[in-house]
């Protein structure tokens, strides 16, 4: 077995890739082949759409090239060379990337880019040849192509060179890599069950939500059975909250400019804020952030060191213009509702404060039953002054105070360096999904500069006007927007009895029994639940099907028995085996589980 890194042997399956490409298509131009989080990919121009059965004749082609063995060769050569050399080749976006590096010296370029370019060395750069395919590249590669590993195409998908809009579309194949058959077998088994708990594929097929271009790209609409489990979640915060001490609020959709000139969001924030509406009184933005806001409900009155700390939440929309290119189910999106508080706070209550933040963020954990999770402590660095307010003393204690409180609490954490806010250090909360894709769930953010923007300010002890008001931004369930998709994956569209969207459906057996049914229904409709009555003249055998794959917690399936006064016979989802219970006993058990938020 090879004892080149992975990382190694993903860049040379993408040579190999492009050396398989070349000969298939000779006239095909190549943009940049990066790796990439389990595998690779490479961006090509073949003058047309690449195909399902063009891959299968490309992952054939390499399997050729990788029997041949041939190795992976190192060459440096003067860029001006360089540049001959590639327009010899016809490859005009290589050519972009040498002549950039030559007039712009140490040119900005993307992370991909970065593989195949050094910019901090315009004189010369280096190339690979990978037997007769030849390539721009940094490096490093394993030493022979059998040394790869296990491998396989992936999927199609469409790119503009460089990322801009502007700019050529191009084709992006990716491919996957491992050091093993075994791994790449296991990671392609995840991807099946990912695509089965995909969040948008469940979405539509459970009813929960749509998005539509007539209305906009990133624009979710909530269906009933969507907005039922957002309402259980909003619920939930509103309780936990109350519980610590919060107070609600609501604050508008838009504000002045001025605000937000305030804040610091204009300039600096603008390219993701949508674009300003000019009033017969001033000129209106939709807000971004809900933070302006609560700021300002915090200057309407005057307070007291006594009234410390303010605890204010909002289930806040917030509107972010993003790229269309960038948007993604219900996990990027251009409005949002976020679960968003401040808190209002002295510097001897910081650490009580992010204790109890964590504490609420670990009991949502433990509801929601999520578990494959740690926490990242992102730090400042003082040798990056320009991206961060200049009050050192500040950023090393509050620092030390967030460390002090992950490790009482004795959870696992990282710590990142020059990863903070412009405004303070922060704890973010990374998951690892059901179906493998790691992310950034909560946040708790630590903030010393509002104080100054917004004049934030309490009187102390001595009467004397205290201007060290320190903020604490947390949004522990994220947006419900993310949160959702989040939950429908990780729940596979199967949400536990108290979250569910229809909690339980009446299957009448025949048509007779269809007015018991709809009596029953009202009955736990009376009692708080959501209850479905499936009165299609379908065969019960039919209805139980489809309420399976609706996936509700619970059904009762009605009869003449049952009609009669009997027990019911209940079903509950995923299990085989029906069971018999009174009336009473069902209504008792639903509803403490309910209550206690349990499966």
């Amino acid at each position: 077995m090879s004892e080149h890194p992975i990382e190694f042997r993903r860049h040379s399956a993408a040579h190999v890739m492009a050396a398989a490409i070349k000969h298939l298509f000779p006239e095909a131009k190549f943009g940049v082949g990066p790796v990439i989080e389990n595998g690779f990919y490479y961006d090509i121009d073949i003058g047309r759409p690449v195909t399902p059965e063009d891959l299968k004749t490309i992952e054939k082609e390499m399997r050729k090239i990788v029997n041949q063995n041939p190795a992976f060769t190192r060459e440096e050569l003067p860029i001006d060379d360089a540049i001959k050399l590639f327009r010899e080749l016809d490859q005009p976006y290589k050519l972009e990337l040498l002549n950039d590096l030559k007039t712009k010296g140490t040119t900005k370029v993307s992370t991909e880019e970065a593989q195949d370019i050094d910019p901090q060395n315009v004189g010369s750069v280096t190339l690979y040849r990978t037997g007769d395919f030849v390539d721009l590249c940094r490096g490093p590669h394993v030493t022979e192509a059998k040394e790869i590993g296990a491998w396989k195409l992936g999927k199609i998908a469409g790119a503009y060179w460089r990322g801009k809009e502007t700019n050529p579309q191009m084709q992006r194949i990716y491919g996957l890599c491992f050091e093993t058959e075994k791994e790449l077998d296991e990671y392609q088994a995840m991807l099946v069950e990912a695509e089965k708990r995909d969040h948008r594929k469940l979405g539509q097929e459970l009813d929960l939500f749509f998005i539509d271009d007539k209305i906009g790209k990133g624009l979710a609409m909530w269906l009933p059975k969507g907005v039922a489990v957002r309402d259980q979640v909003e619920k939930l915060a509103v309780e936990m909250e109350a519980k610590y001490g919060y107070e609600r609020v609501i604050t508008p959709h838009i504000a002045k400019e001025e605000l937000y000139l305030t804040s610091g969001h204009l300039p600096y924030y603008k390219d993701s804020m949508y674009p300003p509406m000019v009033m017969d009184d001033g000129t209106y933005y939709m807000k971004s952030m809900n933070c302006p806001h609560h700021h300002m409900m915090y200057l309407h009155k005057p307070h007291s060191y006594r009234e410390l700390p303010i605890r204010l939440a909002e289930y806040g929309t917030v509107y972010r213009n993003e790229l269309s290119g960038t948007l993604a189910g219900l996990l990027r999106v251009r409005a949002m509702a976020m679960n968003d508080a401040h808190i209002y706070c002295r510097k001897d209550q910081i650490k009580e404060e992010f204790k109890k933040v964590m504490e609420m963020t670990l009991r949502y954990f433990e509801i929601f039953q999520l578990k494959n999770y740690w926490f990242r402590l992102s730090k400042w660095s003082p040798a990056h002054p320009e991206k961060y307010i200049q009050e050192p003393e500040h950023w090393e204690y509050t620092q030390g105070v967030l460390r002090d409180v992950l490790q009482e609490m004795d959870v696992e954490f990282r710590e990142a360096d020059d990863e903070a806010a412009f405004y303070g250090p922060k704890i973010d909360v990374q998951f690892k999904s059901a179906i493998g894709r790691e992310e950034s769930m909560s946040t708790i953010q630590l903030d010393f500069l509002a104080k100054q923007r917004f004049g934030l300010a309490y009187t102390d002890e001595s009467g004397q006007k205290n201007e060290e008001v320190f903020v604490i931004h947390r949004a522990p369930l994220s947006t419900h927007e993310r949160f959702m998709a989040f939950l429908i994956e990780h729940y596979a569209g199967a949400f536990p009895l108290w979250l569910a969207p229809v909690q339980i459906a009446v299957l009448p057996v025949a048509d007779r029994h269809i007015e018991f049914a709809r009596v029953l229904a009202d009955e736990l409709r009376a009692l708080g639940l959501r209850v479905s009555v499936d009165d299609s003249s379908e065969s019960v055998g039919k209805k139980i099907r489809a309420a399976e794959k609706q996936k509700f917690p619970r059904m009762l399936v009605v009869g003449d028995r049952e009609a009669d006064g009997g027990a019911l016979t209940v079903r509950v989802h995923g299990e085989k085996d029906q069971q018999e219970t009174s009336k009473e006993k069902f209504f008792e058990e639903t509803l403490a589980s309910i209550k206690s938020r349990q499966a």
